[in-house]
């Protein structure tokens, strides 16, 4: 996942939107590499590599991402034909889009 999608993650992070959560979103991109998110009661850090014990673990392509994060792609129908793959809180995954809001 390249640099500017992290920090458009950074910036379109709310706080609010994850207060009281304790998470870890862990990301594995086809063609990018392994990232995963800490949320841990309204903050956020963003972490290269593999994380122990994740909460959710999301495969795709970095491309999918940024379209579930536009709104260009539907999570469900990204999931439903494969392009991302979950396993661990499956639940948790429809959570991106509150905590990560698309200003």
């Amino acid at each position: 996942m390249s640099t500017s999608t992290l920090d458009k993650l950074q910036e379109r992070f709310d706080p609010q939107a994850a207060q009281g959560m304790n998470d870890v979103f862990q990301f594995h991109f086809s063609d990018n590499g392994s990232h995963y998110l800490v949320v841990k009661d309204g903050t956020l850090s963003i972490e290269e590599g593999e994380h122990d014990d994740p909460s959710v673990s999301l495969s795709m392509s970095s491309e999918t991402l940024k379209g579930i994060m536009t709104g260009e792609v539907n999570g469900m129908t990204a999931f439903m034909t494969g392009k991302l793959k979950a396993t661990g809180n499956v639940m948790l995954a429809t959570k991106l889009t509150s905590l990560f809001p698309n200003r």
